[in-house]
């Protein structure tokens, strides 16, 4: 899986603007690792900068010390939708007809993206994300506005209601910065104060909450499915976009296996603390007899480290990762996927030599990363690897902002766990059930599951499913048992 993309949003007069950006995108630098950007306004004037690239190799000193003024947002972003070239990179900006105009920076995927298209008729040259879609709707309803001497709210509460599936938001004009999220919270957005309560100073949004820690801000809060938040001179502003009756709470159940920081905050949790209490429960659900308990870094290490608390099995390092790689794309063939993953990880070989390993990963997807894993630990003289897994398996895809393949490419959805297992070549395997999962998360309701259950919040059609894969071109391939040392 690739990650979902991240946001962030800043109102901080007389502060350095562009340089407490970068770091509130730099500590979102997981979320997104194939472009980067900043829009900054300084009256009337909005300066955006945006390439390819992690967020230290898009900006540098000599670029940040060119931006200024009182507010501005920023993106880190892979694609879901779309061309991955620079010209894709966020934030968009659209221009008012006699204002300072808008930029947006999006984390989420539509599901209704070739209905708006028809709604804004053939537009030449358009750059066809779900983002510049949703930018172009806006641009149309904000001038239209404009000359009725009304602004950005008014395009936003017109336009908003339109739009179906997942969307956090920041968004900037010539004076505020608005944060808004869908009506079912998909994906997380949180609201952070610069200064004291009683005399803040600025007002900061993000999609994880370590992004106000960088920043010398306060979490606050999380900004509610279906709420719209305006910070500038008045302060914060809060109003609904749609009724309360059509909001739901259905933050993706992965951002707390996978997606999210550890030292982040997501309905008032601390996400490491679930993760140990995954693997806890883990342990006790499907028990084994090995020598040492090992996490894959760096999202299985603390389900790793509940796996052996839980079990009383040392827990130990079998993997250095290399810290330069970000989450990388394996290729089709074997011997590249073995090279993708040594790229990326090295197996501590005195450690594992002559071991019972259990091995804890976060998820399966294809399985073909976890594959080349366990080939390599038992070439490098582990005596038994035993999977386990920190997610229930994954069976039907998502269209809710992460890029995951079609269902006939996931292994889990068609494949027996046996077969599994004899794909990977591990000796045994284990999923979390998605009863524990959600037991060690501690919340029992508010979450979307369907990459897991296949029971999704919002209506899913064909034309949906056709939209999300219309440029996939890999197809499924029959299963071989793993083999090794070959």
């Amino acid at each position: 899986m690739k990650e979902a993309c991240g946001v962030f949003g800043i109102y901080a007069p007389g502060a350095d603007i562009a340089h407490l950006t970068f770091d509130g995108i730099f500590a979102l630098q997981h979320r997104g690792q194939e472009s980067a950007g900043m829009a900054v306004a300084e009256g009337d004037t909005v300066t955006v900068v945006k390439d390819n690239g992690l967020v230290a190799s898009v900006f540098d000193d000599r670029t940040l010390q060119s931006l200024s003024g009182n507010l501005a947002i920023g993106h880190t972003r892979y694609s879901t939708a779309g061309s991955g070239d620079w010209r894709s990179a966020q934030p968009v900006f659209r221009p008012g007809d006699s204002a300072s105009g808008f930029a947006l920076a999006h984390n989420g995927n539509l599901t209704n993206t070739e209905a708006l298209v028809d709604r804004l008729g053939a537009l030449p040259g358009m750059n066809m994300t779900d983002s510049d879609v949703l930018a172009d709707l806006i641009a149309r309803s904000y001038d239209a506005h404009l000359g009725r001497g009304l602004g950005l709210r008014e395009a936003l509460i017109e336009t908003l209601p339109m739009v179906e599936g997942a969307f956090s938001l920041t968004i900037l004009d010539g004076s505020h910065v608005w944060g808004v999220r869908d009506p079912h919270g998909f994906r997380p957005l949180c609201l952070g104060r610069l200064g004291p309560e009683s005399s803040p100073t600025g007002w900061a949004l993000a999609s994880e909450s370590p992004a106000f820690d960088v920043i010398g801000a306060t979490y606050v809060r999380e900004i509610e499915p279906g709420e719209m938040v305006r910070v500038g001179p008045e302060g914060v502003v809060s109003e609904r976009y749609v009724d309360p009756s059509q909001t739901s709470s259905h933050l993706c159940i992965f951002e707390f296996v996978y997606f999210a920081r550890p030292d982040s905050l997501l309905h008032g949790r601390e996400v490491h603390g679930a993760r140990r209490r995954m693997g806890e429960l883990l342990a006790k659900q499907d028990p084994v007899e090995a020598d040492m308990v090992m996490g894959v870094p760096d999202s299985g290490v603390p389900a790793a480290e509940g796996f052996a608390l839980a079990s009383g099995i040392p827990y130990g390092q079998g993997l250095i990762k290399n810290r330069y790689i970000g989450r990388t794309f394996i290729n089709p063939d074997q011997s590249a996927r073995d090279r993708g993953v040594r790229r990326k990880l090295n197996p501590l070989k005195e450690n594992i030599a002559g071991k019972r390993l259990v091995v804890v990963d976060d998820s399966i997807v294809r399985g073909t990363t976890t594959r080349a894993l366990v080939r390599m630990l038992k070439e490098a003289g582990a005596a038994e690897v035993h999977l386990r897994i920190s997610s229930p398996p994954f069976k039907w895809p998502c269209f809710y902002g992460i890029d995951t393949p079609t269902r006939k490419e996931l292994l889990a959805a068609n494949h027996t766990l046996k077969e599994i297992t004899e794909y990977l070549g591990c000796d045994t395997l284990a999923y979390i059930s998605l009863d524990n999962l959600v037991e060690a998360i501690g919340e029992h309701s508010g979450f979307c599951n369907a990459c897991l259950t296949g029971e999704y919040p919002t209506k899913v059609t064909i034309d949906t499913e056709r939209a999300r894969v219309r440029n996939a071109s890999i197809e499924s391939r029959s299963l071989a048992p793993a083999k090794s040392g070959v």
